[in-house]
């Protein structure tokens, strides 16, 4: 196994094992921080924030529709670095949008022409190499529309 699936495998025991109490503050972090940013678009209902430490990466999939314009947004706590985020077309594995290469802009906009299955990695950067107690904190992954 790679040292990527050991990490994922590791994240996802992470964040099964937390306790209800910090995935309740995370998504309270997400609907009171991070659900605001999405306007004009349209929320759509669904809360995805985890607490993640320095260096976790996590990665989320999601089906989106074509002629419809969407928002994906990434935030974090202040805390925390920018986070990084890339949206990886699931087909061919082609990333669509790097925030790296945009300044870290917490959001992206776009409309796709068909509909798919799209893959959004968020990974928490270590600020540099001599971290002793690396940082955790709230992580949210947000999505809305534009009605038509």
């Amino acid at each position: 196994m790679t040292k990527k699936g050991i990490l994922l495998l590791s994240l996802v025991a992470c964040m099964l094992t937390l306790p209800m109490a910090m995935n309740a503050q995370c998504k309270q972090f997400a609907k009171n921080t991070c659900k605001a940013g999405l306007d004009p678009y349209q929320h759509d209902g669904n809360y995805h924030a985890a607490l993640l430490i320095e260096g976790e990466e996590a990665e989320l999939y999601k089906t989106f529709y074509s002629d419809r314009n969407y928002r994906i947004g990434v935030c974090g706590a202040s805390n925390l670095s920018p986070i990084e985020f890339k949206v990886v077309d699931t087909r061919n594995g082609k990333v669509l949008y790097d925030n790296s290469l945009k300044d870290f802009d917490w959001k992206w906009d776009f409309k796709l022409e068909s509909s798919q299955q799209l893959k959004i990695m968020v990974k928490v950067p270590v600020p540099n190499e001599n971290v002793i107690e690396p940082e955790e904190g709230c992580v949210a992954i947000m999505f809305g529309s534009l009605d038509d």
